[in-house]
């Protein structure tokens, strides 16, 4: 008889393009039993490229395990779908490369069909992918299945339990930039007095939340107010410097008319490509890949807990755009207020959902 056998497929990028991984598993059809896990990081790439990555590496995995077996690849990828299924185009030449690779690794199986597949139930190929954007690859490969007859097959073992972590984001009070909407980067100024006033108004907010967990950038004005919030609730605060704001190098201080004075071209392309440093400091793109860190960290600490994370706009919109599961880009579509709230949850399996955004109601 044939064997059956199933591969889950995924990729992502912090950045997108940015720092790039994809994982990916060999399944039996018939137990569900894992057969063999691949995780590898591709450098610096988008999402798409990455989740070809995944593909190649789970056919590879399958012909190394057995090259008569009929193939069911299941992603999350509605573009890589369609294309290895022949319906769309693959156009960009590292997809085109990719797409002839895994073409010509699935014309050695007995057959391969492709089907989409919600992200809910593509968590387990999400979790290698994301372990290696933390730098953790991965390459198992589990003993062959001995013989069995009908008598002693084992039952197949129930996956863990699905475990949600909450993040309530809390945005630092006002200071003395925030009136005028300067940018206001790794500066270490304090609140203001209107600041003190909204943190100690966020605090009261808090009470409200079941909050089990406190964790904060350590710059002066997110330390002034998580320590607000945290006196409050008799929690210690955690700082993370992964959640500090973007450094705006040379825009720090200015307003967005000072900024395109000064720095006419540096401002321009800045605000117009994620991956573009402001002039002396950093990207949208690199404060996502260190959020990115931040945020595996505290779903791997607190897992199963509601956390209070006390940061700055960037950091937050970035972990919104993961809730998302939206392109870096969409920082430039949301808008913060000065202690605002947004609640983003995470679920074990690579479910998300964000549930509120600028959430300033415990201010009027």
């Amino acid at each position: 008889m044939t064997r059956k056998l199933v591969v889950e497929a995924d990729g992502g990028s912090r950045g997108n393009p940015g720092p790039a991984g994809y994982g990916a598993l060999v399944r039996d059809a018939q137990t569900g039993r894992v057969l063999a896990e691949r995780a590898e990081s591709v450098g610096r790439a988008t999402n798409n490229v990455a989740e070809y990555g995944g593909l190649v590496a789970g056919l590879q995995a399958v012909l190394d395990l057995d090259p008569s077996a009929e193939v069911e690849v299941r992603m999350d990828s509605k573009l890589v779908v369609e294309q290895m299924s022949g319906r769309w185009k693959v156009k960009h030449p590292d997809m085109q490369k990719l797409a002839r690779q895994a073409q010509q690794i699935a014309r050695q199986l007995g057959g391969v069909r492709y089907t989409w597949v919600p992200r809910a139930q593509n968590g387990a190929a999400d979790a290698l992918a994301n372990s290696a954007m933390d730098g953790r690859p991965v390459r198992r490969d589990l003993a062959a299945e001995p013989a069995t007859t009908e008598d002693d097959v084992q039952p197949v073992v129930a996956p863990a339990p699905v475990v949600t972590t909450v993040t309530h984001l809390l945005r630092h009070g006002r200071t003395e930039h925030t009136p005028e909407r300067r940018y206001s980067g790794r500066n270490d100024l304090p609140l203001s007095a209107t600041g003190r006033a909204e943190a100690e108004a966020a605090a009261k907010r808090a009470g409200e939340l079941g909050i089990e967990v406190v964790v904060a950038s350590p710059l002066r004005r997110t330390r002034e107010t998580a320590e607000v919030v945290a006196g409050v609730l008799g929690l210690p605060v955690t700082y993370d410097d992964d959640l500090v704001e973007l450094d705006f190098g040379q825009l720090e201080g200015l307003t967005a008319d000072e900024a395109r004075a000064r720095h006419p071209l540096a401002t321009r392309r800045f605000v117009a490509d994620t991956t573009v440093a402001a002039p002396g400091g950093e990207s949208v793109a690199d404060v996502s890949v260190r959020v990115g860190r931040a945020r595996s960290r505290i779903l791997r600490e607190h897992a199963g807990k509601t956390v209070l994370v006390v940061s700055h706009v960037t950091p937050i919109k970035l972990l919104l755009a993961a809730g998302l599961d939206v392109p870096d880009e969409v920082v430039h579509r949301v808008f913060l207020e000065a202690a605002s709230y947004c609640t983003v949850a995470w679920s074990s399996d690579g479910r998300s959902t964000v549930r509120l955004v600028n959430d300033t109601s415990h201010l009027r």
